[in-house]
């Protein structure tokens, strides 16, 4: 099986062989980074939650990244949603770069300078695209 042509695909179907559920992960570093995010997810239940909130970005992700056929405008629902809660723009925007840190660490030697790349020119376009989002 080659990989795929897009390297934010291929950074996550790397991550997929090797871990089968990247929501503890992904949470642990977003807690240990903002704390103050921990006391915004219920106790009970909040797992449910965290993994449903990640599928949907992980999805929004790869169709920006993509062909963008529409699931990446649930950024900006979600921009919405979030400002509707009281998230300041900016914690909005860092879970993606939580997101592209966790799959880089456990990547370690195959994330490539070509993912990198890819990723820094994603959390560019999703901040631009989040902050015209008013």
């Amino acid at each position: 099986m080659s990989a795929p042509s897009n390297p934010i695909e291929n950074s996550f179907e790397l991550a997929a062989l090797r871990c089968a559920d990247l929501t503890p992960r992904v949470y642990q570093r977003l807690f240990e980074r903002h704390p103050e995010t921990q006391t915004m997810f219920r106790s009970q239940g909040s797992e449910l939650v965290m993994g449903s909130m990640l599928a949907l970005t992980i999805e929004a992700v790869l169709d920006f990244a993509g062909e963008r056929r529409g699931h990446f405008r649930l950024i900006a629902c979600e921009v919405a949603s979030h400002d509707g809660y009281g998230t300041p723009r900016e914690l909005f925007i860092a879970f993606f770069a939580v997101i592209r840190d966790t799959l880089r660490d456990l990547l370690g030697d195959e994330w490539s300078p070509e993912i990198a790349r890819a990723w820094d020119q994603l959390l560019v376009e999703i901040y631009a695209f989040a902050a015209i989002q008013a």
